[in-house]
């Protein structure tokens, strides 16, 4: 089993399919790839269409996921981008299995440059040659973040990751956000650090729950 982020809960589960098992961590649990280039915007609410368009002008040929907080604006996205002459499609829960499938199909061939997707996309999708994410809507949890970026930059290669940082709606993320970034070795942004470091919770799942023992290893 590998996973980007193995909290206690999963643990747990996976502990009833697993017999004297392994934990193996490798890094830091729950960091972000540095190969992922990482960059945030304020924007709020009623601006991210337009910082949106203004950021795809110049990659219209690099093959991009969204990814949004709800189905609705999932589908309201991708059709605005259409209108717009920016072939887009979406994918989400409430989409039938053969619509989900023909989008991924869309964009892993090229058909369509530009996936717009809610949660659903963030784990266990393995789709060759995401460019860019772009989290339109951050996520409410910095695992799921971290998922989400993990999306670009796979198997060594290089890869961008964009956020909108709305100041009323993703405060409560920012210190998460900025530890997440200087783990990277990437530079923080002097307004989403004015927001305070408070405290930052080791959510990931970085420890075997059985206890420090010999079935332990850590590689840094």
């Amino acid at each position: 089993m590998f996973s980007a982020t193995f909290p206690e809960e999963i643990q747990q589960l996976a502990a009833k399919f697993l017999h004297n098992y392994i934990f193996l961590a490798v890094g830091i649990v729950g960091s972000a790839c540095t190969d992922v280039e990482q960059r945030f915007f304020q924007v709020g609410k009623y601006d991210k269409r337009s910082k949106l368009l203004s950021i795809l002008e110049n990659a219209l040929d690099e093959r991009t996921l969204i990814f949004v907080e709800t189905k609705r604006n999932a589908d309201f996205l991708a059709t605005f981008l259409s209108e717009q002459n920016i072939q887009s499609t979406s994918i989400h829960g409430d989409r039938y299995q053969s619509e989900r499938e023909q989008a991924l199909l869309d964009f892993k061939t090229g058909h369509r440059k530009i996936l717009v997707a809610t949660g659903v996309a963030a784990r266990g999708l393995d789709i060759k040659g995401v460019q860019h994410v772009i989290n339109y809507d951050l996520p409410n949890s910095i695992d799921e973040y971290v998922h989400r970026i993990g999306r670009t930059g796979r198997v060594g290669n290089y890869g961008r990751a964009t956020s909108f940082f709305d100041d009323e709606h993703d405060r409560n993320l920012a210190s998460s956000l900025a530890k997440i970034l200087t783990q990277a070795k990437q530079e923080v942004p002097d307004w989403l650090g004015s927001f305070g470091q408070g405290g930052f919770s080791d959510q990931f799942g970085g420890r075997d729950i059985r206890g420090v023992c010999k079935s332990v290893l850590s590689w840094a």
